[in-house]
């Protein structure tokens, strides 16, 4: 019987991360889940092994290049070699640019920016030998577009599509077959909001429309297996927000300036108790698995149409055309 592919997934533990794994798991795939926290990552494995795939839980800290090469090592001696590798993992702050402390900030920049770098290289030491293999970036629409009380993640997404871009370039220039791709999110419904610091007077909320994170893990499995696409976009919200941000960006800014603290808060006042993964994991092995969705089931989109359309951009564009000729065709034969 034919085996899946060897996945790893970062960030695993929790959120879309661990929608991610469970997605890949279903397709029978051998999936490594890497992450901080040792109980999220127990329940996460167990998930997978549920789905119909084979896990393989690791505790690492991404930020840690050579905890990320050890965990690769494992990986294959465990699985043999990685055909994909998704980063995920990231870590964040919720406050002005001004109330965040420089330490806070580098290790937001070291989790979220360079913690994708370290998967990147990792992977690329055992698939360029081979020519073959595809990377996943898991991106945000906050990576073209910054917004109010996320300067830090706003910042290391920016950056990661800097270094995609770069990368992609030169493994073009290579002719290499190895492929890299980024998949741009929108507001999803994770555990993050109840534990990312905060300094914001009410709870954390993401930007209306939120979506479950099993879309985004489509998208993510999706990629994967269509790597030579350079990004996807995820969600109406997404596209809306890149269009804008290319067409009227200034307008964009005051929008936000006008929007954006309200947006990004719920009406209840913050839980000045509620656990911080900043420095160590909220889902550690003293305490509590988070699963993959947050808190928002009540108010989540559970479909996107987008997501379909950017998938089969190919198939739309051809139907399209298709009308276009046929309309030509009968103008043509009227006149």
């Amino acid at each position: 019987m034919k085996q899946g592919r060897v996945v790893v997934v970062t960030g695993a533990s929790a959120g879309v991360g661990r929608a991610a794994a469970r997605a890949f798991a279903e397709r029978g795939d051998r999936v490594a889940l890497l992450a901080r926290g040792e109980k999220g990552l127990e329940a996460a494995a167990a998930e997978a092994g549920q789905a119909g795939g084979q896990a393989l839980p690791v505790p690492v800290d991404t930020a840690d290049a050579e905890a990320v090469e050890v965990a690769a090592e494992q990986v294959e001696e465990t699985f043999g070699p990685i055909d994909v590798w998704v980063n995920d993992a990231f870590t964040s702050v919720f406050a002005p640019f001004t109330e965040i402390e420089p330490e806070e900030f580098r290790r937001v920049t070291a989790v979220t920016y360079l913690g994708y770098v370290n998967g990147t290289r990792a992977a690329l030491k055992r698939m360029l030998p081979r020519d073959r293999g595809a990377i996943v970036q898991v991106g945000s629409a906050l990576a073209y577009r910054g917004i109010p009380l996320q300067s830090a993640y706003c910042g290391a997404k920016h950056a990661i599509q800097g270094f995609t871009g770069s990368l992609r370039c030169e493994l073009l220039h290579d002719k290499s077959n190895v492929r890299v791709t980024m998949v741009q999110m929108p507001g999803v419904n994770t555990p993050q909001f109840d534990w990312v610091l905060s300094r914001l007077p009410r709870k954390a909320q993401p930007v209306p429309p939120i979506y479950q994170p099993e879309i985004p893990a489509k998208a993510i499995v999706h990629a994967a297996g269509h790597s030579g696409r350079r990004e996807y976009w995820v969600g109406g919200s997404t596209v809306g927000t890149l269009v804008a941000n290319k067409v009227a960006p200034g307008l964009l800014d005051r929008y936000l300036a006008r929007t954006g603290f309200s947006a990004q808060q719920a009406r209840q006042p913050r839980d000045r108790d509620q656990p911080v993964n900043l420095w160590v994991p909220a889902d550690d092995t003293e305490g509590t698995d988070f699963g993959a969705h947050g808190r928002f089931d009540r108010k989540v989109t559970a479909r996107s149409p987008q997501l379909w359309a950017s998938q089969h951009h190919g198939l739309l564009g051809a139907a399209a055309a298709t009308l276009v000729a046929a309309g030509l065709a009968a103008l043509t034969r009227k006149r």
